[in-house]
């Protein structure tokens, strides 16, 4: 048991997968379906503060490198997709950008999209934790929607 917890907790940290395989991961291993909302939830969120504080330094810093350059410039690409969602509905914009449970959003994203756009740290945060819970309890109501059938 303590194995599938540390285990959901890591995969709700790796970004595309997050919370939308973790929660499905901790209920197939045993997990209680609101443990595993609640293990991928806070493991979803770990990384966020540090990559808001972060992402923009490191940018910065590999933005002038050689065999980096293309990497930075296709994430703030990736970034400026979403730019007119967020830019026209500000905060709600990151959050319905980070509750959406598809590849492409989330927590990550919403956190680099955060860190390209400037926005300031605690309203960012916040909309990321929103978004986090919104796409944890619709993962969560499919997972247990799914398992119920089975």
């Amino acid at each position: 048991m303590v194995t599938s917890i540390i285990l959901t907790l890591l995969i709700a940290m790796v970004p595309v997968i997050e919370l939308r395989g973790a929660i499905p991961f901790g209920v197939a291993r045993g997990l209680a379906p609101l443990l595993s909302a609640g293990l991928a939830v806070i493991g979803n969120l770990l990384p966020i503060p540090f990559l808001l504080l972060l992402v923009p330094k490191v940018f910065d810093f590999l933005r002038d490198k050689k065999h980096t350059k293309k990497l930075i410039t296709w994430l703030e690409e990736k970034a400026n997709k979403n730019h007119t969602k967020v830019d026209k509905y500000g905060w709600l914009g990151l959050i319905i950008l980070v509750a959406i449970p598809l590849p492409g959003t989330g927590a990550w994203t919403g956190a680099l999209v955060a860190s390209c756009f400037k926005m300031k740290f605690k309203p960012s945060m916040l909309a990321i934790i929103a978004g986090v819970f919104i796409a944890g309890a619709v993962v969560l109501a499919i997972t247990y929607g799914v398992t119920a059938l089975i």
